[in-house]
């Protein structure tokens, strides 16, 4: 009988984008010096962030919000068009609603502060990396696609309003299932759960699984989401296995 090999892990690759050089020098001195993961390019431009991930295609992409030449926000939109395999995280200061529900909405992987602490960091990449989304539970509150003009309302739902066969759609996407397999799930045609997603693409404004996932991260789980520093590893979401 054949020894079975030891498998290496996958080194996971990492694009720095940050409009601080400092920044820059000190994410790239920590995760270059953490066991299974390089950083392959840097940059602060958002072009050049675009440019690199496009000719790289690095496992992931650690995106900071304001850029010299435009958004974080629009490199992460065409990174993934580009690159659909390469995560996107958003590392920046920007907590505010507008500017966290169009970074999710881009179809990020994830939204943490810039306060986090370095081996917090390390294990979000790591999540993310392996198939998983995650928010800093801070923002949940500010990460559900809603009306953001609250003149209109005094008290806004903290979610949009979705019926129960909805409600019960998101985990299962979001635990990576199949159309055929949530339909298996939930006792529905192929097809019914087609419709379904149609519709709740529609109420979200949402165009991908892996924003739907997101969304549910942030919006139904619990405290909203996963906190890099301390999470447990049942609680984690995995992303989209079928599109």
């Amino acid at each position: 009988m054949k020894a079975l090999k030891a498998t290496t892990p996958k080194t996971i690759r990492v694009v720095i984008v940050d409009d601080h050089e400092v920044v820059r020098i000190g994410l790239r001195a920590v995760l270059n010096l953490t066991s299974g993961i390089k950083v392959v390019g840097q940059t602060a431009s958002m072009r050049e962030a675009i440019s690199l991930c496009e000719r790289l295609r690095p496992d992931l992409a650690l995106l900071d919000i304001r850029l010299p030449d435009g958004s974080g926000i629009d490199a992460a939109r065409e990174i993934l068009s580009y690159s659909p395999s390469t995560k996107v995280l958003f590392l920046t200061s920007f907590a505010d609603d507008h500017t966290v529900t169009e970074a999710i909405l881009s179809g990020a992987h994830g939204y943490l502060l810039k306060d986090i602490a370095s081996d917090g960091l390390v294990r979000a990449i790591r999540t993310i990396a392996d198939g998983h989304t995650l928010i800093d539970p801070r923002l949940a509150d500010l990460s559900q696609p809603q009306s953001r003009d609250s003149r209109f309302s005094m008290s806004r739902p903290k979610r949009p309003l979705l019926s129960p066969q909805e409600q019960r759609l998101l985990p299962l996407i979001a635990d990576g299932l199949t159309n055929r397999e949530i339909a298996s799930v939930l006792q529905l045609s192929e097809k019914t759960v087609k419709n379904y997603l149609a519709k709740l693409c529609t109420k979200l404004n949402i165009g991908r699984r892996s924003q739907l996932a997101a969304f549910y991260a942030a919006s139904f789980k619990g405290s909203g989401g996963l906190l890099a520093s301390s999470y447990p590893q049942d609680s984690v979401i995995p992303a989209d296995r079928s599109k």
